[in-house]
């Protein structure tokens, strides 16, 4: 699905009339990977990406469900929410947090659909969770606000999918701002807008095509030894409360008493932490080329130290850097496949796309997909 347009016209056909139609962006991040849910700064923003809704009151107590791009539907008693299979569950999760925290929902028809990649990393499931939260919002006057709205939206991801995620994709993809991303610390969940001002550079995305699902163990699994890590400084010092509060010299002080594993997992986090808030003072600088270097770091640090990379992704970063007009790249997202955010200078970027992903498939067999990006108000209703 391409437009709201489309959208609406396939709600009329199932449905007939009176919707309103919603658009929740995918998001990107710019730097701070895998530390959203580990309490550190993360600056992601919302991108041009994303999925539509239309979405209406049905005088029932069912709500009808219509996913447009892979042609399935189902329907849900208000009152009889259980775990389904597959993606499903995404939207049952927001519903069953909804019921629990006892806003008043009735039965209503959605068509949805959209053209954020699924599995790319720019998380379609944040998109879609957020998006319904904010129509059943508008629906039936619920009175929450977008904060709230990125914490049930989270929690309903941690409930019937499973994957015990961060804040940043939903909080990204409610509060996005066209033209900024934002500083968002996700231990207090305050945030700042920072301009976005690449000058001749545009942010670029290549998909791998390598499909990763985060609720199949391994994303768990990296939260799991992060908390084992976070639980040892605390019994050194019971004022620590997050990564934040510990250094990368006191990581490496006590490495000797931590599982190799865990180790990575701890210096990581804590050097991305300190990236992050350097790099949001060289985007309030304009200083492009030295944020680029970082994004080069972080993506070492999540390949070699967190391990959450994959040989497609890494193949890509390294093709990336060794182009002069590519001042930096990285793999963006839970990882083991998605895509890589790219800064490439816009006089050159077909060029230099090209060589890199006919390498791509001379290596790997596989046609990768490109995406030009650009930044995107947040969730809000199509008028």
């Amino acid at each position: 699905m391409e437009s709201s347009k489309q959208a609406l016209e396939l709600y009329q056909q199932q449905f007939g009339e009176g919707a309103k139609v919603f658009f929740s962006p995918g998001r990107i991040n710019l730097l701070g990977e895998h530390v959203d849910y580990n309490g550190g700064f993360v600056l992601p923003a919302a991108i041009n990406k994303g999925i539509w809704f239309a979405i209406a009151p049905n005088n029932s107590n069912t709500a009808n469900f219509v996913a447009a791009d892979i042609q399935e539907s189902f329907s849900v008693e208000i009152d009889h929410i259980r775990k389904e299979d597959g993606w499903k569950n995404y939207v049952l999760g927001v519903l069953f947090v909804l019921i629990k925290k006892r806003y008043v929902i009735a039965g209503f028809n959605c068509v949805f659909g959209g053209n954020v990649p699924q599995g790319a990393g720019l998380s379609s499931s944040a998109a879609l969770e957020a998006g319904l939260v904010y129509a059943l919002n508008d629906l039936f006057s619920l009175g929450i606000n977008r904060e709230q709205m990125a914490l049930i939206a989270q929690e309903a991801e941690h409930s019937f999918p499973g994957t015990k995620c961060g804040i940043m994709d939903m909080f990204a993809s409610l509060h996005g701002k066209e033209n900024n991303c934002m500083m968002l610390d996700c231990n207090s969940l305050q945030y700042e807008y920072l301009p976005l001002e690449l000058n001749e550079y545009e942010l670029v995305l290549i998909n791998t095509k390598v499909h990763h699902s985060l609720n199949d163990g391994q994303y768990n699994r990296c939260f799991q030894e992060a908390m084992e890590g976070l639980s040892f400084f605390q019994t050194l010092n019971s004022l620590v409360t997050s990564f934040r509060s510990i250094s990368t010299d006191v990581v490496n002080q006590f490495k000797d008493n931590l599982s190799p594993e865990v180790y990575n997992r701890c210096i990581y986090i804590t050097e991305e932490i300190e990236r992050t808030k350097q790099a949001a003072i060289y985007l309030k600088e304009n200083n492009v080329v030295e944020f680029g270097k970082l994004m080069y770091q972080t993506h070492k640090g999540l390949s070699e130290l967190y391990k959450v990379s994959c040989a497609e992704l890494d193949f890509l970063v390294n093709e990336a850097k060794s182009k002069y007009d590519i001042i930096g790249a990285r793999m963006m997202g839970g990882g083991f496949g998605g895509c890589t955010i790219n800064l490439i200078a816009k006089h050159n970027r077909e060029q230099l796309v090209a060589e890199i992903v006919a390498a791509y498939k001379d290596t790997f067999g596989i046609d990768a997909e490109v995406y030009v990006v650009e930044t995107s108000n947040g969730t809000h209703e199509i008028v």
